[in-house]
């Protein structure tokens, strides 16, 4: 625990002093204020074009912030030789990897919170803004889109040698997760006979975490009736009580599958070597 507690210190500094945090950091408040000053007419509750451009908004920049960031920290850690110096002490591989991935969260969640907090408070000023429960329901959105991302960009550091195929595969596993998953997903859905349609639609829904987290956000705001029938019994298992929990629970189980899979490459690694 002491470890995990000093790695995710050392990221947090190093997270800090890097400029790519505060260019990314600029860029998503200037977006939101951006946002902001369309929405200027008047407040807006639940789901409208507004939030839906919100939410395109951060599907486009938030995952790409995540994967570049995550990945070129651990990669950093192998081209400037900090992990060989490090692999020389009884370091536990896993309190490294949850150090790591704990740091780059604050970080990430500070540029999500900076960017909302500043439309927030010009909205306020202005009195023009999204509604309080929208603004709540897009943030944690943004929120589980940096945390769900940050965590395949460790597993991108671990498997990449340097920041160039860290790069390359993030922007690939980025482009095949925002851009090309809806056409990939109706072309791959139209060669199924129609019963394993509704079965097939749920496990791709969770193999990819910009899906399910864009789907419960949706319906959370009302925007159900735009998914289509395929997704009917989504649509009244995230209306429930207990829909907020089991997404919580999905996302904390699927985090931590991917962390625990980073965790297993690095150590083989570290061990051959």
């Amino acid at each position: 625990m002491i470890q995990t507690i000093y790695f995710a210190i050392r990221e947090l500094k190093l997270g800090f002093r890097n400029p790519w945090a505060y260019s990314f950091m600029g860029l998503f408040a200037l977006f939101m204020l951006s946002l902001l000053l369309i929405n200027a007419q008047g407040y807006v509750q639940g789901y409208s074009g507004i939030t839906g451009t919100t939410l395109n908004l951060v599907l486009y920049l938030l995952p790409l912030m995540s994967l570049l960031l995550g990945s070129f920290s651990l990669t950093a850690e192998k081209e400037d030789g900090s992990w060989e110096l490090l692999s020389t002490y009884p370091i536990s591989t896993w309190s490294f990897m949850l150090g790591k991935y704990l740091g780059l969260a604050v970080v990430l969640l500070v540029i999500v919170f900076v960017g909302f907090g500043a439309a927030g408070l010009l909205g306020l000023a202005a009195g023009s803004g999204f509604g309080l429960q929208t603004y709540v329901q897009l943030l944690s959105f943004s929120a589980s889109i940096a945390l769900f991302f940050l965590a395949i960009a460790l597993l991108i550091g671990t498997l990449a040698k340097n920041r160039w195929q860290a790069l390359t595969i993030g922007v690939a596993i980025w482009f095949f997760a925002i851009i090309g998953w809806p056409p990939l997903l109706i072309s791959v859905l139209g060669f199924m006979p129609y019963p394993v349609i509704k079965p097939a639609v749920t496990v791709l829904t969770f193999v990819n975490p910009a899906e399910l987290s864009r789907l419960f956000t949706v319906v959370k705001l009302g925007g159900g009736a735009i998914l289509g029938p395929e997704y009917y019994e989504w649509i009244n298992w995230i209306k429930q009580p207990a829909g907020s929990i089991g997404f919580a629970f999905t996302a904390v189980l699927w985090i931590g599958c991917v962390i625990t899979a980073a965790q297993f490459i690095w150590e083989r690694r570290r061990s051959r070597a």
